[in-house]
């Protein structure tokens, strides 16, 4: 049996980076996301989101890619918010994502950020966090 110790921070958006996920329905969709995980045999550790995206703390297993998990996770959460007519029109996550690694270290920090959501974007559009996101690791647009 392979140890692995392999903690990714995912950040994806709604297509258009349109608001869908307010109303209540990111809280509805997070409950899904993570019993869909579970179902699949994903380990996302922590997920929140705000209006137009969601960050999960995703541990992977050996046999897992972050392409694989990434996929899993947003293909199946978009047509069940379509199937359950969640939204008043298609509903869709764009195709990129970012990907990031985490140290066993830092996984706290992250949790913290992840869960605070609501407050930094209060300070912050999810554009500019994204642009930063991208300029701080080195990630040619």
């Amino acid at each position: 049996m392979p140890f692995t110790n392999i903690w990714i921070h995912l950040i994806w958006a709604t297509k258009n980076r349109y608001p869908f996920l307010s109303d209540g329905l990111l809280e509805k969709v997070i409950t899904h996301i993570n019993e869909n995980a579970i179902n699949k045999g994903i380990h996302i550790d922590f997920i929140n989101g705000y209006k137009e995206h969601i960050h999960a703390l995703v541990s992977l297993k050996s046999d897992q890619s972050i392409a694989q998990v990434a996929h899993a996770i947003k293909g199946e959460s978009s047509h069940w918010i379509n199937q359950n007519n969640l939204t008043n029109t298609k509903f869709g996550w764009q195709e990129e994502y970012i990907a990031l690694s985490v140290s066993k270290s830092m996984i706290d920090k992250v949790r913290d950020y992840i869960k605070n959501q609501e407050e930094h974007h209060r300070k912050i559009g999810f554009t500019e966090e994204y642009n930063e996101f991208l300029k701080k690791h080195g990630f040619e647009k």
